[in-house]
């Protein structure tokens, strides 16, 4: 018998691509298990899948940094629970990022892909449901978004949660109003601009030397730093909650469109965001 759960949660976390650098991402997970039936005439109650695999991914992959420990353009450091590691890019240049272990998911894998952490999510399952299941699969797929959307990381020192992590983030699309009309134009442009971008507030930057940004601070589950090529980041004034960062993006418009209305939507993933309107 074949059981199926169709966009059973989505994660939001960043990954490191040899090319793209540090790169926010947003994924829905799908669930199938094979098996004989119970004495319930089920293969596995639904409760108990979509709880199971639910906790799973919130606690292992939402709001890490995803990194495929088989990666030739690694390396990696782990000591009294905190890891730290360097990722080369082209050009000689590189990443490096430091946190407390949980801040990361170490995927036995080359490179990350929806395949490769859906195979290695499912070695990590292994046993963990009831015997009357022969076999799990996940899948992860991208929400369809056929306006313009960008991929963002960043971390919020401030938060009580996971969401303080220095490298975690978003595949999300945005909404722009121009007095009162959508404008696929200025949508576009911040799509461009939010390419693979990481999202540094200015309080956090300790130094620029080199064309490298140095990014530390403390927060309630450890110290984090991250080091990252200058042209990867871009600075804020302020914390980068999506509340700010809409509010960021109307008011730049604001400076562009002097008297104009400008609003924007702008998302945190998947059907949740904020909505700022310029002030100018």
């Amino acid at each position: 018998m074949h059981l199926f759960v169709d966009n059973l949660t989505n994660v939001d976390f960043s990954y490191l691509d040899h090319h793209r650098g540090v790169v926010g991402e947003t994924w829905l997970a799908n669930a199938a298990l094979d098996g004989a039936l119970d004495h319930q005439g089920m293969v596995v109650d639904f409760g108990i899948v979509k709880k199971t695999l639910r906790n799973w991914l919130d606690d292992e992959l939402d709001h890490r940094l995803l990194v495929p420990t088989r990666s030739a353009h690694l390396s990696l450091q782990q000591e009294a629970g905190r890891l730290t590691l360097t990722w080369r890019l082209p050009a000689e240049r590189k990443i490096t990022v430091s946190g407390p272990e949980q801040t990361f998911a170490l995927v036995e894998a080359e490179s990350i892909t929806a395949e490769s952490v859906a195979t290695w999510c499912v070695q990590q399952l292994a046993g963990v449901f009831p015997t009357s299941v022969d076999q799990l699969n996940l899948s992860f797929t991208c929400e369809e978004i056929p306006s313009p959307f960008y991929h963002y990381s960043h971390g919020l020192k401030k938060h009580d949660g996971n969401c303080q992590r220095i490298a975690h983030g978003h595949r999300s699309r945005i909404r722009i109003d121009r007095n009162g009309e959508r404008s696929a134009e200025l949508e576009h442009l911040w799509s461009q601009r939010w390419a693979d971008i990481y999202l540094g507030t200015r309080e956090d930057l300790q130094k620029e030397e080199d064309g490298q940004l140095h990014f530390a601070y403390r927060a309630r589950q450890g110290d984090f730093a991250l080091s990252i090529p200058s042209d990867r980041c871009e600075l804020l004034h302020c914390d980068t909650t999506v509340e700010q960062l809409a509010q960021y993006i109307a008011d730049t418009l604001a400076e562009q469109y002097p008297g104009e209305t400008l609003t924007v939507r702008a998302y945190e993933g998947i059907g949740k965001g904020a909505v700022a309107q310029s002030r100018r």
